[in-house]
């Protein structure tokens, strides 16, 4: 499934039947196939952009992160990955090269926009809309817009309005918000999957715990195997990871709580070098380094053109130029990977 074939001359259709087949293929070691209802909700889309995803007959572009999720969702194999990644960046570079309107039609923001841009699966194309070189001549007179004083004057009794009725009920909303996301944070089924923040926490450094998806349980995996944890880096950080978690921290003194945090991360991460680069963790660092944007194989091997995007992300992150992964610039490099996806 990992090889080219003749539908990858078509990467948006391709793309649809890589996932399709993940989906239909999801049930299996007694689990049952999750429902497209049910599979939306895990990530954070409806129903109706999930089925286009998932058609090839009438496909639409999945995103990159959504289909790494799927990938993670369905546990689908690892060897798929590879590919999944290319024909979603391959669809996505077509789109962007079909995106500008031939000369002498309508505006995509136009009136017409929304006949152009159908929602329906089954929509077709719509054809362009001529301009008249006379136009300019005869449209009539664009519609006047209000007065912009009295739309900040408006905006700005709106917002006093919406400050006051925060500050009556704040508290008890708070506080019944507070206790809301406590629950759902607890273990126990899993509840759809939302972007959690993935900014450093005040010590630095992000905090990655169970139910955790995609890059952090990845990195922590990754380099649990780099110290000798046998755990499946598959992207989704559950009880297994948890576990070994707990042991890493009961091996080096820490707090046994199965949470990565600060003080976890400095005894996890190795500092890596031409001279000392063990694969796993050379693994962690090349899988960080492209996830971050800065382009990088993923070979397990410290090799130059390694270094060389290494000293990249040095550079535009303002760190000492080194070429060594040491602890700032892991540090730097886990607080640059954007959004986390918790369930």
């Amino acid at each position: 499934m990992t090889g080219p074939t003749a539908p990858d001359r078509d990467p948006v259709r391709a793309l649809a039947e890589l996932l399709r087949t993940w989906w239909e293929l999801s049930a299996r070691e007694g689990r049952p196939k999750p429902t497209q209802q049910s599979l939306a909700g895990r990530l954070g889309v409806d129903q109706t952009t999930l089925s286009r995803y998932l058609n090839p007959r009438h496909p639409s572009t999945a995103p990159l992160r959504t289909v790494e999720l799927l990938h993670t969702v369905l546990r689908a194999p690892a060897a798929d990955l590879p590919r999944a990644r290319a024909l979603a960046e391959a669809a996505a570079a077509g789109a962007a090269r079909k995106s500008p309107r031939p000369a002498g039609t309508a505006p995509a923001d136009g009136p017409d926009a929304t006949a152009a841009s159908p929602q329906g699966p089954s929509a077709g194309p719509q054809p362009p809309v001529p301009v008249s070189a006379s136009s300019h001549l005869t449209a009539p007179p664009p519609a006047p817009v209000p007065a912009a004083p009295v739309t900040r004057r408006t905006a700005a009794a709106r917002a006093l309005l919406a400050f006051l009725g925060v500050l009556t009920l704040g508290g008890g909303f708070g506080l019944g918000w507070g206790a809301l996301a406590h629950r759902a944070g607890q273990d126990g089924p899993p509840v759809a999957a939302v972007a959690a923040s993935a900014g450093p926490t005040a010590s630095g450094w992000p905090l990655a715990r169970r139910g955790d998806l995609l890059w952090k349980a990845r990195a922590v995996q990754y380099l649990l195997r780099a110290h000798g944890h046998a755990v499946e880096a598959d992207g989704d950080f559950g009880v297994r990871t948890a576990a070994a978690v707990k042991r890493f921290q009961a091996a080096h003194g820490l707090l046994a709580d199965g949470k990565v945090g600060a003080r976890t991360w400095s005894h996890l991460i190795i500092r890596i070098d031409s001279q000392h680069a063990p694969q796993q963790a050379v693994v962690a660092l090349q899988y960080l380094l492209d996830n971050s944007g800065t382009a990088t194989d993923i070979t397990g091997l410290f090799t130059p053109s390694t270094a060389r995007s290494l000293e990249t992300f040095q550079r535009d992150r303002a760190l000492p130029l080194t070429g060594v992964a040491d602890r700032e610039t892991w540090r730097v490099l886990l607080a640059a990977q954007g959004p986390g996806i918790h369930r």
